[in-house]
C-alpha cells in the first residue's frame, strides 16, 4: 500500500507540531512505500520517515501535482485546489479541517485520529539526537519568520544573554535573512563566551543544537517548537500572537507576555503603530522567568 502525504505545514513550526501526528500515521498504516510532498522546510525536517521526498516547485507546482503518481491513501494537511485535483487519484482522500479546534498540536492529532480511528494526542517528535555541549549552554532567537511584530527587541536580548552569560556559554540562533537582528545582539554584548550561529544552521543542525540546550529564550517561532519537542527549559515571548493556540507543547516553559487589550492581533506588522505588546517587555521580566524555571 502505498501512503502519499502532501502539503504538510509549511512553517517550520507547525511542520513540530504536527511532527507526533505525522509519525503515528505512518505507524498505524504501515504503507509499504510512504511518500512525502511538500515544503523545502517540512522535507528537510522529515524526510528521514520516508521513502521518497519531493519538494514543491512553486514554478511549477499544478504540472507536479498534475503529474503526481496514484497512491492508495492519500493525506493532505491543507484543503488546496492542488490538493484537491491530486486527491482524486486515489482510492481514499483526506483533507484538513479547519473547524477543529483547540491547540495546533491537538488540531493535527484529531486530523489524523479521524484517518486512523484512535483518540490520542500525539506530543511532537523529531528525529534527530540532541547535541551534547562540554559546559551548560542556553540559547536566544531573536527571529521570527512571519512578520516583524513577533519580534522582542534585540538591545533586551543583549541585556539578557549579558546577564545569564555569567553562568551559562551563549549560542545566538536564527534563520536566513536574520543575521542583522543577531548582529544587533553581538553589537550590545559584553561577554565573550557565546557563538552566533545565525543562519549557519541546517534543520538538522538547527534541532540538534536546540535540542542540547538547558535554556531556550526566543519569540514565537518555529525554533520554539523544537525545543519543546526536546523538553528543553523555554522562556517564550509572546506578543501579536495567540499563545492558547501556539505555546511551547511541554510542561517545561514560561510565558512572558503582557496580555495588553489590543492582543493578540495576529498581524505581522502592528496595526496601531505603537508596538506595545513587545516594547513593554523588559529585559527583567524575562530573567524572572528564566530564574523560575532554571
Amino acid at each position: 500500500m502505498k501512503l502519499l502525504i502532501i502539503e504538510p505545514p509549511t512553517w517550520l513550526g507547525d511542520a513540530v507540531m504536527a511532527s507526533g501526528a505525522i509519525r503515528a500515521l505512518l505507524d498505524e498504516i504501515r504503507p509499504k512505500r510512504a511518500i512525502l510532498f511538500g515544503s523545502f522546510i517540512a522535507t528537510e525536517l522529515l524526510k528521514s520517515w520516508f521513502d521518497e521526498v519531493m519538494v514543491i516547485d512553486k514554478k511549477h507546482k499544478f504540472k507536479q501535482f498534475v503529474e503526481f503518481p496514484r497512491a492508495d491513501v492519500f493525506v493532505s494537511f491543507r484543503r488546496s485546489f492542488y490538493s484537491k485535483i491530486l486527491g482524486l487519484k486515489a482510492k481514499d482522500s483526506y483533507f484538513f479541517s479547519k473547524s477543529l479546534k483547540g491547540h495546533m498540536v491537538e488540531k493535527y492529532s484529531n486530523y489524523v485520529n479521524s484517518i486512523i480511528g484512535k483518540n490520542q494526542i500525539y506530543s511532537p517528535v523529531l528525529p534527530f539526537k540532541p547535541k551534547k555541549f562540554q559546559k551548560p549552554t542556553i540559547g536566544i532567537n531573536p527571529g521570527a519568520t512571519y512578520g516583524s511584530a513577533k519580534r522582542w527587541y534585540p538591545e533586551e536580548f543583549s541585556k539578557v544573554a549579558n546577564e545569564l552569560g555569567k553562568k551559562y556559554d551563549v549560542i545566538i540562533f536564527g534563520g536566513p535573512g536574520e543575521e542583522e537582528i543577531a548582529k544587533d545582539i553581538e553589537k550590545n554584548l559584553t561577554i565573550k563566551n557565546y557563538q552566533n550561529l545565525c543562519g549557519k544552521l541546517t534543520i538538522k543542525e538547527l534541532c540538534e543544537n536546540i535540542g542540547g540546550l538547558d535554556l531556550f529564550i526566543t519569540n514565537d517561532s518555529g525554533p520554539m517548537h523544537i525545543a519543546a519537542a526536546f523538553n528543553v527549559k523555554i522562556v517564550a515571548i509572546f506578543g501579536p500572537t495567540n499563545y492558547k493556540e501556539t505555546s511551547p507543547w511541554s510542561d517545561n516553559y514560561r510565558i512572558v507576555t503582557k496580555n495588553l487589550e489590543c492582543a493578540p492581533c495576529m498581524k505581522r506588522e502592528c496595526p496601531l503603530g505603537h508596538h506595545r505588546c513587545m516594547k513593554e517587555i523588559k529585559a527583567k521580566d524575562v530573567l524572572n522567568a528564566c530564574k523560575e524555571i532554571l
